[in-house]
């Protein structure tokens, strides 16, 4: 018998990354408490731009933003936001979305999977993910469990098990 395996990855869902942005950037225009502070979130080539007029109003939107991405379903590690920044009258908060497992979390992962896991599980790092294999499908889902026990500080994905 063939062994099983799959795939641990860290992606995003670009198209639930837009909507959640334009969901928030709807909600603020609408909302009461931002009339006229300028607040706005929107793309900046690959990054998200966060603006308003004082720091706790552009940490207000980026809270918004931080809502309806969860309600859409993406995790809130996959978001690299960085500390409000005053340029002239106005607050800008950067945002970046993580994706891919580097190196070092890679082998963090395929650590634990070593240490914690049930013998005979194979973990092997191929490029920005890592694949999982295993003669028992059972020690797969044993994995898969380990790995969503673990509070690690990036967002994971199981992906094309067999």
């Amino acid at each position: 018998m063939a062994d099983s395996s799959f795939d641990i990855v860290s992606k995003v869902d670009r198209q639930e990354v837009d909507n959640a942005l334009n969901q928030a950037a709807k909600e603020i225009s609408q909302r009461y408490d931002f009339k006229g502070v300028d607040a706005s979130i929107a793309w900046s080539g690959e990054k998200i731009e966060l603006r308003a007029n004082s720091e706790e109003r552009v940490k207000a939107v980026l809270d918004i933003f931080q809502s309806k991405l969860v309600k859409r379903g993406i995790s809130l590690k996959s978001l690299d936001t960085g500390e409000p920044q005053s340029s002239g009258k106005e607050y800008k908060i950067f945002g970046s979305l993580q994706e891919g497992i580097s190196q070092e979390n890679a082998k963090k992962v395929a650590k634990i999977i070593r240490d914690e896991g049930p013998k005979g599980v194979k973990a092997q790092v191929q490029g920005d993910e890592l694949r999982v294999t295993s003669k028992s499908r059972d020690a797969l889902q044993e994995i898969i469990a380990l790995l969503k026990g673990k509070d690690l500080d990036f967002a994971l994905q199981f992906v094309n098990y067999r």
